[in-house]
């Protein structure tokens, strides 16, 4: 990061009179001064997990396994009107996930899900996950670098996923009281401009790290903006890198 500048001397000015001018500032942290900056020798890799390291979105097809079919499509029958105000944009995207969440865990015990999950990891894992993307995170964790997933889809459900990657997990943390869901998020929905809110809770100053980044979706740009080494859509498919984010 380029210094200071110096004080500009006064002319005449003797010892017991001359007053040091005060500094002025260095250039604002961006992703091109940070690379220079000494400090910032450990690299914080951040990976997006649904779209990202999934062929596709991994929470809607974890409730439809965990409540079965039947149920599943009862449930999404209640969503109609939400969806659609979505579509119509008078519902926005975390206001629909809000209604998911509370429409099908409201009520749940937590450890019935943490179970579900588990299961659902183990039936999904081969088919889900991107073997490109595997092999990113393990060139990642073997770098030495730290390693960490920041989805939007709840923590509880990726749990089993960050595991068996043997990488930390940010996630939407899911309300629990007394061991059972309450259908409510705790904080808010983990994208965005919240995806390096999080981040930044748990690591701290973002400029102490060299900071890759991989996304897929517009939840993930201010993820990218703050990364020395950005990656959209790199584990997809050629075609599909250049289409707009949803």
């Amino acid at each position: 990061m380029s210094s200071p500048a110096d004080p500009v001397p006064t002319l005449a000015a003797s010892p017991a009179d001359h007053s040091p001018e005060p500094e002025q500032p260095g250039p604002p942290l961006t992703p091109e001064t940070l690379v220079l900056d000494p400090r910032a020798s450990q690299v914080l890799s951040v990976f997006d997990f649904d779209g990202t390291l999934t062929r596709h979105d991994s929470f809607v097809p974890f409730l439809r396994f965990a409540f079965g079919p039947r149920t599943f499509h009862q449930r999404v029958l209640k969503l109609a009107l939400p969806s659609l105000g979505f579509l119509a944009r008078r519902v926005d995207r975390d206001q629909l996930k809000a209604r998911l969440i509370s429409c099908f865990l409201k009520g749940v015990e937590a450890a019935w899900v943490q179970q579900q999950a588990e299961a659902f990891c183990q039936r999904s894992w081969s088919r889900l996950m991107r073997p490109a993307g595997l092999q990113a995170v393990a060139e990642e964790i073997g770098s030495g670098a730290r390693v960490t997933l920041c989805s939007a889809s709840p923590a509880l459900v990726l749990q089993p996923f960050a595991r068996r990657l043997d990488i930390a997990l940010i996630g939407t943390e899911l309300e629990v009281v007394d061991g059972v869901l309450t259908g409510h998020i705790v904080g808010n929905n983990c994208r965005c401009e919240n995806k390096v809110l999080r981040l930044e809770n748990v690591y701290g100053p973002l400029d102490q790290y060299r900071l890759r980044a991989w996304g897929d979706t517009r939840g993930d740009h201010e993820l990218l903006a703050a990364a020395q080494d950005a990656h959209w859509r790199h584990f997809h498919p050629a075609w599909r890198r250049g289409q707009a984010p949803r």
